[in-house]
């Protein structure tokens, strides 16, 4: 098979995944869709990276074992999985089609002027705020301004204060994107628990989590720049309109239609892909689908995570058994363990999807529905520590790449005690919400 066959084959097999996660769930549905996920992965083993190929290899080992051993564990292993790929790939198409608008060049070219406090927010809730509907493509896009501001003035404070920017930024959004993977995923597991109450909290927490990180940054010397407020506002208000109205649309999917929060995500990211790419259409431009060939890392990496997640998590509540609970006194302790437990994985290389699925599938089904937040929040506040202060995170690896600023150094000189600080707050914060809402 030639290259360019090989990357349509790639292509079409991860929108065929996409199409089975909109589909109802039915099991021989989320099975097909998951088959063609792995086989489009296993097409490109060669351009996966050593974590990918170990995750791919773990993933094929435990689908032959619990196809032998408990083949109905197969089935919800693989709905997760289908779920979460349908979610990744409608993410990346969203990214990919409003990376051809040129509001975000502007956006992202405005970012980088005035004084060092001013430009440092704006790169971070500039990025946190392009992180909604770009997810890593927030990364990309401003990393690779912050690798030209490297290239064309060297090494300076403001280009590592506007990468901390970045990563922080990009970090933040497991707790406030309506539409983040940590939030879908503490949704799912957490049936009952409304995005807006989840969100009522992890919001101002992640807005004061944005703030503070200037505390955690070096001195600089201003820079002058064009501060020209009024060309950006249009931009910014047609990037935020897409943005309120997928959600809109996804509180009105999952509220009146009853669809699963990662489903009504999905649906409502297409439908605005869809009319993007109409309106695209409609001003004459040449209208066609991306190329999901290049997804392979990331569908192997978050779905794969996704499926071993589960499995274990089903696992472990079988060797538990269905009378397990935990003491009143074990509620708030778990919750303040949580976001801690989160940054030690992230520390030994494990994606935040397996430690969600794990915390959320095993601890949700015992956890008091009335408290359902605390675990929550625990769960997505630990997931953004993990995906800021940890050298193995996909952002961080993914800045190092475009900066040439070790992940190391980022984890642990630039952000360990922001890290620590908030491990702690959010940690408590979820341990006195689980106590107060207790029954």
């Amino acid at each position: 098979m030639s290259t360019a066959a090989r990357l349509r084959w790639r292509s079409g097999l991860t929108y065929a995944a996409l199409v089975a996660g909109l589909l109802p769930a039915w099991p021989a549905v989320n099975l097909a869709g998951t088959a063609a996920a792995l086989v489009a992965v296993t097409l490109a083993w060669g351009e996966l990276r050593m974590v990918a190929r170990g995750l791919l290899t773990l993933v094929l080992l435990s689908l032959l074992a619990a196809l032998l051993v408990a083949p109905h564990s197969l089935v919800l292993a693989a709905t997760a999985m289908i779920r979460l790929t349908a979610l990744i790939v409608i993410m990346m198409l969203l990214a990919a089609v409003l990376g051809r608008s040129p509001d975000l060049k502007r956006i992202s070219a405005g970012l980088f002027s005035g004084r060092p406090l001013p430009r440092y927010y704006s790169i971070t809730f500039g990025t946190a705020f392009l992180s909604v509907p770009l997810n890593f493509g927030s990364v990309g896009l401003i990393g690779s301004m912050v690798d030209q501001q490297v290239r064309s003035h060297g090494d300076s404070a403001m280009a590592r204060n506007a990468a901390r920017g970045v990563l922080r930024g990009y970090g933040a959004s497991p707790m406030f994107s309506p539409l983040s993977i940590s939030v879908v995923t503490t949704l799912t597991y957490l049936v009952g628990l409304h995005s807006w109450e989840l969100l009522a909290i992890s919001v101002p927490l992640a807005m004061i989590y944005l703030a503070s990180g200037a505390l955690f940054r070096e001195a600089e010397k201003p820079v002058g720049g064009d501060d020209r407020k009024d060309s950006m506002l249009m931009p910014w208000l047609r990037f935020g309109a897409v943005v309120t109205a997928i959600w809109m649309v996804t509180l009105l999917f999952n509220g009146l239609l009853d669809l699963r929060y990662s489903k009504a995500v999905t649906l409502s990211c297409l439908i605005a892909v869809i009319l993007l790419m109409v309106r695209e259409r409609w001003r004459g431009e040449r209208v066609s689908l991306p190329t999901m060939a290049s997804l392979a890392n990331e569908v192997v990496i978050m779905g794969g995570s996704s499926f071993l997640g589960a499995l274990i998590s089903l696992l472990v509540l079988h060797s538990l058994g269905e009378a397990f609970s935990l003491p009143d006194w074990g509620y708030p302790l778990v919750a303040f363990v949580v976001p801690f437990l989160f940054f030690g994985g992230g520390q030994l290389g494990l994606n935040p999807i397996i430690m969600g699925t794990l915390a959320g599938g095993v601890m949700g089904p015992v956890w008091p529905p009335e408290a359902y937040v605390g675990l929550g929040l625990a769960i997505v506040s630990g997931w953004a520590q993990c995906a800021t202060g940890t050298p193995y995170s996909a952002n961080s690896l993914l800045m190092e790449r475009l900066t040439g600023y070790d992940a190391r150094v980022a984890a642990f000189r630039w952000n360990l005690g922001l890290s620590a600080c908030w491990l702690v707050l959010s940690g408590g914060l979820a341990a006195l919400l689980t106590v107060v809402l207790m029954p």
